[in-house]
Order: C-alpha cells, then structure tokens, then sequence
C-alpha cells in the first residue's frame, strides 16, 4: 500500500500581528510593535501550500484559532458584554489583551506530537495535542486545536487523538518542532526522534542559563507512552544548552530530519556521536540506513542559522528518491548560508535542489517554512479516510484565495486590538471557513 507524508500547513489567522510576545525568540522580540500585514501573511502561506501541492506533494489546510480569545481574558477577570471585554482588558491590561489576539497558531509544527500507525501499538495514527505551556499566548491554543484535529481526523477506527499533557512546567510540550521520524518508506515502521532542552525532575542534565527549555524529557517521555511506541522505535535526544541561549527554542530552528537524513548544525544536540550510533542502530533494525549532513559552525554560526532560519526549512522526498529542500527568502539574503547551500546541492549527496519562497510576515514573528506545517504520514486508507475538505486543491486555494482577500486586514497595528470590531470580523471569517474547510463547530463562538 502507497503512503505519505501530508504537509497539513497552518492558515493565518486574521489576527497576525507583531505582540514580540515569546521570549527566546530573536526575530518574534526584534520585530515588536513593528505594523503587520494578515493578507499578505494569509496569502504567502496560501502560496506555499499551492506550490508544493502542483509539485505533486499532498498537502493540507490546518484552521486558525478564533481571536481574540475572549473566554480567556474572561477566566482573567475581564467581564462584561464582549467588546467591555476587550476595551477593559486594552485599557488595564494591554499586554493580555495582545497575547489574546496573538496568531500564533499559524506554526502548526507546534499544534501536536503525530505517531504514524506504523509505528503505534494499535495501528492507529495518534495525535496529542502540545500544551504549549511555556507562553500564555499559546498555552490557550491546544482545547480549540483538539477540536480541529478531531474534525479533520475523525474515523476512530484509523485515528487517536490525546488530550494535551498536564499544563505544567515539568511537561512542557512543543509538539512536533521538537520530534521528527526516521524511516525507509512512510509506511513501514520507523524511529521516532524527540529532542528535549532539559529534565524536570533529574538535576544531573544541563540546562540553558539566558532562555527557558521549553520541551522536557518528561514530556516526551510522556507522548511516546501515549502513543504506544516501543523502546526500539525511539530515540530521545538532548538538545545543547548553548543553542538554546542563542536563540534556538526550538529544534526545529537548529535541525530537519526526513526519510532516513538528518540535516543538523553541528552545534545542535548534547553527546551527539551516542545519539547517532544509537539512531543507527535502532533504524538499522527496521531496514533502514541512517544518514546524517552536519553544517560546520565555521560555514555557518549558529546565529547565522537563527537569522535565516536555514533549518526551519521543510525537507522532502521526491519521487526519484532525491529530497527538496524548502526555504525562506532570509536564506539567499545571508551570504553565508546562501554558499553554503550551493555547494550542498551541488555535492553528491540527498538533497539535490533548494527551493526558496517568500514567507517574510510568517519570518519576522519567528516562523518559517517548517514551523507553518504538520506531518502527518499516511497510507492510502488512511489519506482516504481524512476529512477531504482540508486537502489542498486548485479549486480550495482560489477559494481560500478569495476568503483571505474578502475578510482580512491589509494592516494591523498594536492599537487596532482594541477594536471589538476585530473580533465580529475575525469570527465572521471563520464561521465561513468551518463551512468551507466542512469543519463543522470547532470554535468557542459556535459551540458556546
């Protein structure tokens, strides 16, 4: 049976703006209050999407989430009619009104941790949804992502889905931008590798000193057991402290992994050569050969890499067996990292061609290529049984299109979210969307 890898890529919500709400994050603090453009980020994301998919790859649609989120401000204490809601919060509390508003959604990397039913105990393909629990702007996400995922994923006798783990520090979890999976084909049963930045209960593991870890061993520990992976089908990595601190609070920012390759910074983990040999090892098992491209920090500094977003980049399989690399438009503009990617694609390796697009609003609140997507492998019977109305076609897209164009702002500043007519406007969209996308209620307005 054919499988695959469906890129589901988040859809940004009409809300995108620039709060500089996560710290650790270079490009979310440097481009603060700086004015934002939800249509073009809608649009540049759309296009992505659109392209991969007459590339041939099997792309999908992730919702947004509805903003601001009043219920939250409201468990704050803010009360009153929706818009008292709002103006109280922007006149007291202006700092949560912005993280109430904030679009982070858009990075469905970290929407949820997904186990292809190659790999699970039942056969299933599970889903746990990250609790985010590091940012209050995205720790309010995961009850509504549920909901998204269960409308998109709702055969029971194919998918499992999870509730998110407890809203803790010890288990904080980031889904998928810290967790990728090694494997010969899509299908067959693979390794999956979650990288973590520190241990909440075992002080003998480093930690960075300047920014928070935001996935914990824990926490991982905890996915893999939700989702029935054996011993011998993981690997759990420990990413380097120092990277951490230089900007990297995700994984996914200092490394990519697809098929059987793992395209990293040298600088990117702890106690590197055992992790490897173990990866080795534990593929070698399942049939395949694990590879590795380590880019040399005196090529590319590991600041170089967070400016650029080189590892933010999606890696995929071609249909002849090379892979595609796909990166932002901040990649070509770093001269550095700009050479370095000519000489990988013209070496004798995987990864035979680079593909650049513009994602420049998604970039300067600190989310590129890989960050906008959710893997999910699936075989024939699965990809089937999704909810069709979330995959990508030329139809959708010029519909979506025209939802984007229809509903959003062309500009959106700090003191515009204080408007409640931002909020009508927001649901209004997506109260079309749900009908478009065939999502049905998902979102607090229509279930509440």
């Amino acid at each position: 049976m054919k499988s695959f890898e469906v890129n589901f890529d988040g859809l940004v919500g009409p809300t995108h703006n620039y709060g500089g709400l996560s710290f650790g994050n270079v490009a979310s603090q440097s481009n603060s209050q700086q004015a934002s453009n939800p249509k073009e980020a809608a649009l540049q994301g759309l296009e992505k999407m659109k392209a991969l998919m007459d590339m041939g790859f099997v792309q999908g649609v992730l919702a947004p989430q509805e903003r601001p989120d009043v219920g939250a401000l409201r468990s704050l204490g803010f009360a009153g009619t929706d818009a008292q809601v709002i103006e109280r919060a922007a006149k007291e509390a202006m700092p949560l009104l912005v993280a109430s508003c904030s679009a982070s959604s858009m990075w469905v990397a970290n929407a949820a941790t997904v186990s292809p039913s190659a790999d699970t105990a039942d056969g299933r393909v599970h889903f746990t949804a990250a609790n985010l629990n590091c940012k209050f702007h995205r720790s309010i996400e995961h009850p509504t992502t549920s909901r998204v995922l269960g409308a998109m994923f709702a055969d029971q006798q194919h998918f499992a889905h999870h509730a998110a783990l407890p809203a803790v520090a010890q288990f904080g979890d980031e889904g998928a931008a810290n967790h990728t999976r090694f494997c010969r084909d899509y299908g067959e049963a693979g390794v999956e590798f979650f990288v973590y930045g520190r241990s909440a209960f075992d002080s003998r593991y480093s930690a960075p000193q300047k920014y928070p870890a935001r996935q914990t061993l824990e926490a991982s520990q905890a996915v893999a057991r939700l989702h029935g992976l054996s011993e011998e089908g993981v690997v759990f990595a420990q990413q380097n402290p120092s990277v951490i601190d230089q900007g990297v609070f995700h994984n996914d920012v200092i490394a990519v992994g697809n098929g059987e390759l793992l395209f990293h910074h040298q600088d990117a983990f702890l106690n590197t050569e055992p992790m490897f040999d173990e990866l080795r090892r534990k593929l070698a098992a399942r049939g395949a050969q694990f590879q590795s491209i380590s880019v040399p920090r005196d090529q590319v500094a590991v600041d170089d890499a967070v400016r650029s977003y080189l590892f933010n980049s999606q890696l995929l399989s071609r249909a002849d067996g090379s892979m595609l690399l796909i990166v932002p438009e901040e990649c070509r503009a770093n001269p550095r990292v700009w050479q370095y990617l000519q000489g990988l694609t013209s070496a004798d390796g995987p990864i035979r061609e680079v593909k650049v697009f513009d994602l420049k609003q998604s970039m300067q609140n600190g989310g590129g290529p890989a960050c906008l997507r959710l893997r999910v492998a699936l075989n024939e019977t699965e990809l089937a049984a999704v909810n069709p109305g979330v995959i990508m076609t030329a139809p959708l897209y010029n519909t979506l299109t025209g939802w984007v164009s229809k509903h959003y702002r062309d500009a959106l500043r700090e003191s515009d979210l204080a408007d409640p007519q931002l909020l009508l406007e927001c649901r209004t969209a997506l109260d079309e969307l749900t009908q478009i996308l065939k999502l049905g209620s998902v979102y607090p307005f229509q279930i509440n």
